[in-house]
């Protein structure tokens, strides 16, 4: 659609005045050449105008199932005519245990309890609370500092904000919670550049949590949440070793590890669950996006049960106080069952281990084309970098983004990386088209 036709829609939807802010937007950039996306069934997207678009970033990281599944919209339909809303705080409804329990089933051993929030901005302040409570029903509530990593994202709560460590996410809004410090991240284009899966180098930069730990001595360290594979900063992957190191170091010091699975669950990297693909165990995970497959926002804690035990340990009454009015939503929670039913009928789950070396060796193949200086991938996340226009850092990858929207794909940009997250439904020859959409787009870069 031109600039003209898409001002024509945002003026007959009564959108030119625009009250809606949009998040995490360049907001007068977006009204002078708006994208407005009005239908979505399966792999697609269609425009205001009609036009069809390949989604290759899954909405936003979170339509794993493909876009309006029957069975997801049957079970939404049939719980809204049947009941709207439940209270959970000292109430309960069906919906809310039945979930729960299906979750807690495809959650590796010993992770059978789970907190529900709204999104994963929640789960993560959820996860890094717990963390804190945990040590202090166990005694040890001198442990209140909490580690995070250079390049992580948790959201945009205090919390996650705080723990998160990408710099436009934290510079406009002051200091956020007292007591946070960072590991530095594994990026390292030099050695790793164009890996395949998990890096070969960087294991040794787990070790930095030692430094964190002799600094503000680690009796008082509660946590330290790191995401298994780090999505909204461009998709970087653990190198070998890793999360093994780090996860040595948590249990040497009585510090519990968070994995933030928001992205890297529900099938992303061809498990249900991160963890189980890279074969480290945290102490607590979050998750949201994929739980519901996008259609009803979500998100839950997993907790060891040794956890959840400790809790349980004390004089009767409230044990955590903590919760919102819409944890185990029942709309969210038809969605989400309706969605695990779709994962288990379809395998989607564990489809992306087939798809994994078809969705490599396409991305790969964009090495050598023009400003493309890193590739990187697992599962079904994948990256390409591309070099910064110099004295306009993200400048070339938007219009990268621009250029394949227009050419009928949708894909995610952040800073000068392209991202990829395909639908676990994609075929092979829509992995293709993405790959080849994206080529021509480089290609007519400056």
């Amino acid at each position: 659609m031109n600039k003209r036709a898409e001002s024509d829609v945002m003026r007959s939807a009564g959108l030119e005045a625009s009250a809606f802010w949009m998040p995490y937007t360049a907001n007068r950039q977006f009204k002078k050449s708006p994208r407005l996306l009005a239908r979505a069934e399966g792999m697609y997207y269609w425009t205001a105008d009609g036009r069809q678009v390949l989604d290759g970033q899954a909405g936003l990281w979170c339509v794993n199932a493909g876009h309006c599944r029957p069975k997801i919209v049957e079970a939404v339909k049939k719980q809204v005519e049947q009941m709207d809303f439940a209270p959970t705080f000292n109430m309960g409804h069906p919906a809310a245990f039945e979930f729960a329990e299906r979750l807690a089933r495809i959650a590796p051993p010993g992770f059978s309890r789970v907190f529900f929030t709204n999104s994963g901005s929640e789960s993560a302040d959820t996860a890094l609370k717990i963390a804190l409570a945990y040590h202090r029903v166990r005694g040890e509530g001198q442990r209140i500092r909490l580690i995070g990593r250079e390049r992580g994202y948790h959201g945009v709560n205090f919390g996650g904000m705080a723990v998160g460590g990408i710099s436009a996410n934290r510079k406009a809004f002051g200091p956020g919670v007292a007591g946070v410090d960072h590991i530095r991240h594994t990026h390292d284009v030099q050695k790793n550049s164009f890996s395949k899966g998990q890096p070969r180098y960087g294991a040794e930069f787990a070790d930095d949590l030692e430094r964190l730990c002799a600094l503000h001595d680690a009796s008082t360290i509660a946590a330290v949440i790191v995401e298994p594979v780090a999505g909204s900063a461009g998709v970087l992957v653990p190198p070998q070793g890793y999360l093994q190191r780090l996860r040595e170091i948590c249990t040497k010091h009585g510090i519990l590890l968070i994995f933030d699975e928001v992205i890297t669950g529900f099938g992303r990297l061809g498990q249900p669950f991160g963890s189980q693909r890279l074969g480290v165990m945290p102490d607590l995970f979050t998750t949201a996006k994929g739980m519901t497959n996008g259609t009803v926002p979500m998100g839950a804690v997993f907790a060891k049960d040794s956890i959840y035990d400790a809790f349980m340990q004390g004089p009767d009454g409230i044990e955590l106080f903590h919760g919102y009015t819409y944890s185990g939503h029942p709309l969210a929670c038809a969605a989400g069952l309706g969605t695990l039913d779709t994962y288990d009928e379809e395998g989607l789950l564990t489809r992306a281990g087939s798809l994994e070396k078809r969705f490599e060796d396409g991305l790969h193949s964009l090495k050598g084309e023009r400003h493309v200086i890193d590739v990187r991938n697992l599962g079904l996340m994948g990256a390409v970098e591309l070099e910064p226009r110099a004295g306009a850092p993200g400048a070339r990858a938007y219009e990268a983004f621009l250029k394949v929207f227009e050419a009928g794909v949708l894909i995610r940009w952040t800073g000068d990386i392209l991202a990829f997250s395909p639908p676990l439904i994609v075929e092979p020859a829509q992995i293709d088209r993405i790959v080849d959409t994206v080529r021509g787009a480089l290609k007519a870069l400056q």
